[in-house]
């Protein structure tokens, strides 16, 4: 809605009609409609050519990345407060950072993405996200599960978009014995990184955990128009880049490449403003090296967050710490230790947090 309304206050200024800036797009050979138009500076719909977006900027005579960096979200750090955890004011140089310096590789992450829909992100609030991350008593794989609770600002949406790292990732320059993915780790130490909904383009069929990603529908789902045939295999049980299940929707495309899967969950209905949607899915077992740390990238919003760390087995680690960070290249700020229950397993809670990385690492004997 930011983008919107900048765009909107652009065209104000400019006294330009929605049809003369179609006219003068057209002349530099681009080719967007009126209608098209109207949508952006209403946020029912966003450009997903930036090339658009830097020529509007000429044509409206708006300083360079007056409309640009909108299309990329900020990513401002979270900061503790008494009882949880609540999102901090952005910094100097924090308001023009892209969503995909979340992420270890930004072209990477860029070029998967691209090729889902998103059209509907921007206009979802994340109401609550809830991640239970389980390493088993080995510490040999992982499984996650994940919960999201969405609600419609605006009308005709009809799913959203999931990214995690399900492979090990070594940055770098990493120092240390943090398995982080941005942050410090040792070779065969790693995270699994999740975001909810994200940003843009790639090649399909990427190898995830050994495996070569298939296509198939959820048992007694309908594929629909959401998975191309060539995208289909038959079968129950959705097996897909690690996906195990997913509920209350179903799954749209999916694409892997290079440890980092995406995927549209496609909800049970068509949203219209103020609706709400649950979805929940599961990854793994992943078989991957011991973890000593797990984090959410954050590109939108969300009003609450929590997750949970549940070690399997006898053995527990030395202790556990929340932490925070702006990117995936930026240094950790924890924020204290956190308690391993008796039930073996420590949860970080998280309060209306706007951009960035949370997560939770763990130190062993």
């Amino acid at each position: 809605m930011e983008f919107a309304g900048a765009l909107r206050q652009a065209i104000q200024a400019s006294g330009l009609t929605l049809e003369r800036i179609r006219h003068r797009l057209g002349r530099r050979g681009l080719t967007v409609s009126v209608a098209t138009l109207s949508y952006w500076q209403r946020g029912r719909s966003r450009p997903r050519s930036r090339t658009v977006v830097v020529a509007l900027e000429e044509i409206l005579q708006v300083p360079p990345g007056t409309l640009t960096d909108l299309l990329d979200d900020p990513a401002p750090t979270a900061t503790p407060v008494r009882g949880g955890l609540t999102a901090g004011a952005p910094g100097p140089g924090e308001r023009g950072r892209p969503v995909r310096d979340l992420w270890p590789d930004p072209e990477q992450y860029t070029n998967l993405v691209g090729q889902l829909d998103r059209s509907g992100d921007h206009r979802l609030e994340r109401l609550s996200i809830h991640d239970v991350f389980r390493l088993d008593e080995v510490r040999r794989s992982w499984t996650l599960s994940v919960r999201t609770v969405l609600r419609a600002a605006g009308d005709d949406i009809d799913r959203v978009v999931c990214v995690h790292q399900t492979r090990s990732v070594q940055q770098p320059g990493n120092t240390g014995n943090l398995g982080n993915a941005g942050g410090t780790g040792n070779p065969g130490n790693g995270v699994a990184p999740a975001e909810h909904a994200l940003d843009v383009a790639a090649e399909d069929g990427g190898m995830l955990d050994g495996r070569m990603a298939d296509h198939r529908p959820a048992e007694g789902c309908d594929a629909k128009k959401d998975l191309p045939d060539d995208e289909m295999v038959s079968g129950t049980g959705i097996g897909t880049a690690g996906l195990a299940d997913v509920r209350y929707c179903r799954p749209g495309r999916i694409r892997a490449e290079g440890g980092l899967v995406a995927f549209e969950l496609v909800f049970d209905r068509v949203l219209s403003a103020g609706d709400t949607a649950v979805v929940e899915y599961e990854l793994g077992p992943i078989d991957e090296p011991a973890y000593d740390c797990y984090d959410r990238r954050f590109s939108h919003p969300v009003h609450d967050y929590v997750a949970i760390i549940q070690f399997d087995g006898d053995r527990l680690p030395a202790r556990c710490y929340g932490f925070t960070a702006e990117s995936s290249q930026s240094p950790r700020q924890r924020l204290g230790e956190l308690w391993i229950g008796t039930s073996g397993s420590a949860n970080i809670a998280v309060g209306a947090v706007r951009r960035g990385i949370v997560g939770i690492e763990w130190e062993w004997h």
